[in-house]
């Protein structure tokens, strides 16, 4: 029996809860098509952080690198620990450690969820670039404090960066509709973001079969609420991707629907599985927050692993699931409901 060795960082707050659902279910998928997953937790957390000074110790990435990949369950607790430390201490070192690059992140209204919009035909796949752009780290502070205090936040943009993003986008274009939409803000950015422009034209000649449509970052915005039917593959820089994934996740009916995936693409090290959703500090520990990002995004690590199967299966239990009307209206169902009807209809 093949067996996929799993690192489990549930985190923060609800991160705990819904991981645990999600493990669950992706365990008995597992046993129902014939292999098996080997988990490893780890309490990588704000807690941890409290008490060791530091979000994971000093081999934490060596300890993962040697898992198929990876499953996150939230990180934060703003109250504890600044964002910025717990951010920048985990979740991005694990990113850019293993050249995770690609950010997929799925938006569509599954059966019986009501999103906010007229339109309910739309099934758009984000493509974030992950590892520079906007969040990459490079910048400082001086003089703090005082009158004149200056703060620098510098955008790294590479070649092999941007192009790298790019052709990932037009892949999962061609295996969709064959519809691209490039996303920057090259009329006010005229270095990133025309250089970023220029990439995509340049790779269009060598994707004849791809529609590609380069818009704005405040056009795509607004077209993602008036007609996202319009839209298929999407893709964008870290920070113009992280906004409009929140955006999605809202027309697709709530964060507890908007699953996603850290992808090494030529997997010379693992992949992470998350929610996008927070650790959400108010909800923690009532077992209210709904699990379905999370086992969605279990099953983006499932087909990522090639057990397409498998993935299949736990995307229709969720879909069941929904379709009778539970853990279809946020708040309405407990975790431990949502996640057994998940169960019972896997089967």
């Amino acid at each position: 029996m093949k067996t996929y060795k799993i690192a489990l960082l549930p985190g923060d707050g609800i991160g705990r809860d819904v991981t645990a659902a999600a493990w669950a279910v992706l365990e008995k998928a597992a046993g129902l098509n014939g292999f098996s997953l080997d988990a490893t937790s780890y309490p990588w957390s704000c807690d941890y952080y409290l008490e060791n000074g530091s979000m994971m110790p000093a081999d934490g990435i060596d300890t993962l690198r040697s898992f198929d990949a990876i499953l996150l369950g939230a990180v934060g607790w703003p109250r504890k620990v600044s964002d910025s430390v717990s951010l920048h201490g985990l979740l991005l070192p694990i990113r850019k450690a293993f050249v995770q690059y690609a950010n997929i992140r799925p938006h569509r209204l599954l059966p019986g969820v009501q999103g906010p919009l007229r339109s309910d035909g739309f099934d758009i796949l984000c493509i974030r670039e992950n590892t520079e752009g906007e969040y990459s780290g490079a910048g400082g502070r001086v003089h703090q404090g005082t009158d004149n205090e200056v703060a620098v936040e510098t955008s790294i943009f590479t070649r092999k960066g941007v192009e790298r993003i790019l052709r990932f986008g037009f892949e999962q274009a061609r295996a969709r509709s064959g519809k691209l939409a490039s996303v920057t803000k090259s009329n006010a950015q005229k270095y990133s973001m025309v250089f970023w422009d220029e990439i995509t034209q340049r790779l269009s000649a060598e994707y004849p079969d791809i529609e590609v449509t380069s818009y704005h970052i405040d056009a795509m915005a607004a077209r993602m609420v008036m007609a996202p039917d319009s839209l298929d593959v999407v893709v964008a820089s870290n920070l113009f991707g992280d906004i409009l994934t929140d955006l999605g996740a809202a027309i697709q009916g709530g964060l507890g629907f908007a699953a996603s995936a850290n992808i090494n693409p030529d997997r010379s090290a693992p992949s992470m599985f998350e929610p996008v959703h927070g650790s959400a500090p108010d909800i923690a520990d009532l077992g209210i927050a709904n699990p379905i990002a999370a086992i969605w995004s279990g099953a983006l690590m499932l087909e990522h692993l090639g057990e397409t199967a498998a993935a299949a299966r736990v995307m229709a239990s969720i879909e069941a699931t929904t379709a009778n009307g539970i853990g279809a209206n946020p708040g309405k169902d407990k975790t431990d409901a949502i996640t057994a009807s998940v169960l019972s209809a896997l089967g």
